[in-house]
């Protein structure tokens, strides 16, 4: 049986107990602050990206892998497997999957580059399911067939606390801005075709804007892949937390509900407070 390897960017935010337990490698993107670049899940956190905002009023940059980054990563990894599939952050917010194309045309069809369409845990579910059928024994070319058409049936949706880094990234005018905060408005933003689109906007406290949020998912998906679901967030409290674990809990019937915390780069364009409910339709 063919040796094969699931790996991602890390855009994916998949905790290090997920990793291991589901033997993923994964490569790094650069998060920027100011001349300092760093490496994210490797030497720098969240709360290291709230403090820079908060200092600079700047958000941080973030750049893909090279092409001689991915190339370097397929060929240590082609030593013990005989092929890779690796899943990288939807192509139209990165230039992470053209980079990671270039670099697998080098391996004579050994390594394939999934352009996820998604972001975060969407791409991480993604990943997980690949690594399902691997374990099952599915070939290379069976897995990246069936990853191929089910990336299109992911659901990816956030509920953003406040505006700010959206509106420093000039994803939301100002006026935009100041009625949301005046009028605590919480909007949804979906990923749809690759691409995030406000969706809906909540009003009121933000536990409850989640809440809402929430049961508007579980109505709106009756079927759904039962099999694991992600609760991500920007460092969101743990009361707001546990709050919306128990509200999937009463309202799905997942099988696994993984609790995971939005890694540097996907921070530095939501901000603080973000919150997601991702699976596969």
């Amino acid at each position: 049986m063919a040796k094969i390897l699931i790996s991602t960017d890390t855009t994916a935010d998949l905790s290090k107990e997920i990793l291991e337990e589901f033997k993923i490698k994964t490569t790094s993107l650069h998060v920027l602050l100011g001349d300092e670049d760093y490496i994210d899940g490797v030497n720098i956190t969240p709360k290291d990206i709230f403090m820079y905002v908060e200092e600079t009023n700047k958000l941080p940059k973030t750049s893909a892998c090279s092409v001689f980054e991915y190339t370097e990563f397929f060929e240590n990894n082609l030593k013990d497997f005989d092929y890779i599939i690796h899943f990288t952050i939807s192509s139209e917010l990165s230039s992470t999957y053209n980079n990671a194309r270039l670099a697998a045309e080098e391996f004579d069809g050994k390594v394939h580059i999934v352009d996820s369409r998604n972001l975060s845990t969407g791409q991480g579910l993604l990943v997980l399911k690949a690594c399902d059928m691997r374990n099952e024994g599915a070939s290379f070319e069976t897995i990246c067939n069936v990853i191929e058409e089910l990336k299109y049936h992911v659901q990816v949706s956030f509920v953003v606390d406040t505006l700010d880094y959206l509106h420093k990234g000039g994803r939301c005018s100002g006026t935009a801005r100041l009625a949301a905060t005046i009028l605590k408005l919480h909007p949804s933003i979906d990923m749809i075709d690759g691409k995030l689109v406000p969706k809906k906007k909540y009003r009121g406290i933000i536990k409850k804007c989640i809440e809402n949020y929430v049961k508007d998912l579980a109505t709106e998906y009756t079927e759904y892949d039962d099999t694991r679901v992600f609760i991500t967030h920007a460092c969101c409290d743990d009361a707001t937390v546990k709050l919306i674990q128990d509200v999937v809990y009463d309202n799905f019937r997942f099988k696994k509900i993984y609790i995971t915390t939005a890694g540097s780069v996907i921070t530095s364009h939501c901000g603080q407070g973000t919150l997601g409910v991702l699976f596969i339709k």
